[in-house]
């Protein structure tokens, strides 16, 4: 397995997302080229993928950013395919993220994780990450607006 930056995109990470996303969100939805392409624009963005014999089998998404208590990471989209679950996919990625993290000074890392996403939950507790006391909102815009 290798782990490594997106840098650009092509037609198959797009279909790889494809393939991907609905396993996390459970909704046929993923990103288009140009969205990829947005994701990627960022220096304080990384998107990794997990990589076999050249086939995308996870992927985890790493943002970096400045507020006034800090440098911070957050780690969202975490996702691996359904068949290679098991394979320490998961954790290789989220070690790897995490040692971006610390390279880039980061103070803290968080990250969310649905309930029901028992296995992610497991992972993320067995790595040192701790289930804070705190809230999480979310306002989603009507597309009528």
């Amino acid at each position: 397995m290798r782990i490594e930056r997106v840098t650009h995109i092509d037609e198959s990470l797009v279909s790889a997302f494809r393939r991907l996303m609905p396993q996390l969100t459970g909704r046929q939805f993923y990103p288009s080229f140009e969205e990829l392409e947005k994701v990627i624009a960022s220096e304080e963005t990384h998107l990794f993928v997990a990589t076999e014999e050249d086939e995308v089998i996870g992927t985890l998404t790493l943002l970096f950013y400045q507020i006034p208590s800090g440098w911070k990471a957050w780690i969202e989209d975490v996702i691996v395919d359904q068949e290679a679950r098991g394979k320490g996919v998961g954790t290789a990625l989220m070690w790897h993220s995490m040692k971006i993290a610390r390279r880039k000074g980061a103070e803290k890392v968080d990250l969310t994780s649905h309930p029901s996403r028992e296995a992610a939950n497991r992972l993320y507790q067995k790595m040192g990450f701790r289930l804070r006391g705190s809230n999480v909102y979310r306002y989603e815009f009507d597309s009528n607006e």
